[in-house]
């Protein structure tokens, strides 16, 4: 019998696969919601099994608002997983969260619209109100930073996640007012995952690459964002996920 996974990683925008995953199987499993994003791939990593699905598909094909969030999210519970850590590639929005600046966040603002937020919303199933005061879970998110610590991988600790509609950049008005609300850092696909993990009963963290400034957050206002300079940035940003992927195992 194959042995549940430890932890499952979900991969943002240039993350399509958890380096130094060894021995891999593939799963595809079912869910109440309809298809996940793509495969569950499950293998080894520091002595531990891990599961890793790529939010966007591993082609990158599902753009954020069409991400089926709750079966992906379903998908990694029905092959065991309990606990989640999401990694997400985000724009920075103030002074300590600039491009290639790894973040935990322990914020969110939600300013998504249209997409399936809850378990909620069939006709018969049960009304859930669940507590979201603290919408990462607390343990987690100290194994996270913990882990980082050991690794000698630089992680800021904190800071508030806004979640856009997207496929679309902000504009720099929006990120503005998203600074006058208190957002730290903008990214597309922070909700309604987190939520939906909360009413699932799965432990949830953010690990936050930060790949871009939003729309003239930087130094230079007249920064045009490229496509080549953000999976630049993800790919320097994230050589130092699987250590603490690894730290959170073996914590």
């Amino acid at each position: 019998m194959t042995m549940p996974p430890d932890l499952a990683v979900i991969g943002g925008t240039g993350l399509y696969q958890l380096a130094d995953l060894q021995d891999v199987e593939t799963r595809q499993p079912g869910t109440p919601y309809g298809a996940p994003s793509g495969p569950v791939r499950i293998g080894t990593l520091a002595g531990h099994r891990v599961a890793f699905l790529a939010r966007h598909g591993e082609g990158h094909s599902v753009p954020p608002h069409k991400v089926n969030y709750r079966a992906n999210l379903a998908a990694l519970q029905a092959v065991g997983a309990t606990r989640v850590l999401a990694l997400n590639t985000v724009g920075g929005i103030t002074g300590r969260f600039g491009p290639r600046v790894l973040a935990c966040p322990d914020q969110l603002i939600d300013y998504t619209w249209g997409r399936i937020s809850t378990l909620c919303e069939e006709p018969g199933n049960e009304v859930l109100h669940v507590d979201f005061g603290d919408p990462y879970t607390p343990s987690l998110r100290a194994r996270v930073i913990a882990a980082a610590q050991a690794a000698g991988v630089v992680l800021v600790d904190g800071g508030c996640y806004g979640a856009t509609q997207g496929p679309r950049l902000e504009t720099r008005a929006e990120i503005a007012r998203m600074r006058r609300d208190g957002c730290d850092l903008v990214g597309m696909t922070g909700m309604p995952e987190a939520a939906l993990a909360r009413e699932l009963r799965l432990e949830y963290a953010c690990l936050a690459i930060v790949a871009n400034w939003a729309a003239g957050a930087g130094p230079d206002p007249d920064e045009v964002i490229t496509l080549e300079d953000v999976l630049a940035n993800v790919a320097a940003a994230s050589a130092g996920v699987p250590a603490i992927v690894g730290g959170v195992l073996a914590g």
